[in-house]
């Protein structure tokens, strides 16, 4: 099983549209794709359940707010399995399948509480608190490993504690951006936290014999283009700049751009089918869907080690 993040400290640069489709696609060819929505926002939830049927089916009691719950009410780690639904529209049309664990609004005030529980009246027990705080969700996910042959994480747009623990849980993570001033300034910065998160972590992780935590090492397999206007088959001048700017990060970029197109991503959320998944009706339709198959290749590509050319 591989568990990769989605992530962006800027929103509204299709964070949750490329968790939806890449989840989508893989399902399509027959993978057992499990999406955790930890965006308080829960757009991938609604990409894929009807605000009504959340409200009636799942709002008290079947969110990953009520999962963590479990934890910081009682000290009790649930099986993740119990939180995990499965959305009949998107699975009548893949041959793997596709779960979600929904998210919740309040799921910003679980943060606040994790926090509280990070202190100690010791350097040991803060050291307890700090693994166990952030190794919730892989504890979690690893009680389901044999279910899924991927887990795709869309995380809020912050570097919170609840954030922290996707991260800890994942062997890989992505960054989209779409090529604009406000959207590519924090790239450099999202590399660097995932590196001290990651440092801070194993250095805990081994000062005390007694604490049994593996060792973290989450790799970016790089940033990937989104929203972006073409023209002449190419980016428009006004994105090319941001596009070069991100080449010149110590950090690795998507061959493929994913194109801007409002009209053919709106319906998505609506109907409960990725754009991946719907047969195209026109040209624009057809690259925007040619576009989508083309970055999960490269992202199997990345996480099999085959594209180290572009690494």
């Amino acid at each position: 099983m591989k568990i990769v993040s989605i992530i962006n400290y800027k929103g509204g640069v299709g964070k949750t549209t490329l968790t939806a489709n890449i989840g989508a696609k893989l399902a399509s060819e027959g993978k057992r794709v499990l999406l955790i929505d930890l965006d308080p926002q829960a757009s991938l939830t609604f990409s894929f359940i009807s605000v009504d049927n959340w409200k009636e089916k799942y709002q008290e009691e079947k969110t990953i707010k009520s999962w963590y719950e479990s934890f910081t009410d009682r000290r009790e780690l649930r099986n993740l399995s119990d939180f995990i639904i499965t959305p009949e529209k998107v699975n009548k049309k893949v041959d793997g399948k596709l779960d979600i664990i929904c998210s919740h609004l309040g799921l910003i005030n679980i943060d606040l509480e994790l926090a509280v529980m990070l202190g100690g009246a010791s350097p040991r027990q803060q050291r307890n608190n700090y693994l166990k705080v952030y190794s919730l969700l892989a504890q979690g996910i690893a009680g389901i490993h044999k279910e899924y042959d991927f887990v795709i994480i869309d995380c809020p747009p912050n570097f919170n504690i609840v954030t922290k623990s996707g991260l800890v849980a994942s062997d890989f993570y992505i960054v989209p951006a779409k090529p604009d001033y406000l959207s590519t300034l924090g790239i450099d910065q999202i590399d660097k936290h995932v590196k001290e998160l990651v440092n801070d972590y194993n250095n805990y992780s081994i000062q005390d014999e007694n604490v049994e935590y593996s060792k973290i090492n989450p790799k970016m397999l790089g940033v990937v283009s989104t929203m972006v206007g073409i023209k002449n088959d190419k980016p428009i001048i006004s994105q090319q700049q941001y596009i070069s700017k991100m080449k010149l990060l110590d950090i690795p970029v998507f061959q493929v751009k994913l194109r801007d197109n409002k009209s053919i991503y709106s319906d998505a959320g609506e109907f409960g089918i990725p754009v991946v998944l719907k047969k195209a009706n026109n040209k624009t339709a057809n690259m925007v869907n040619l576009e989508l198959n083309k970055v999960t290749l490269e992202i199997l590509n990345k996480i099999s080690g085959r594209d180290k050319k572009h690494e």
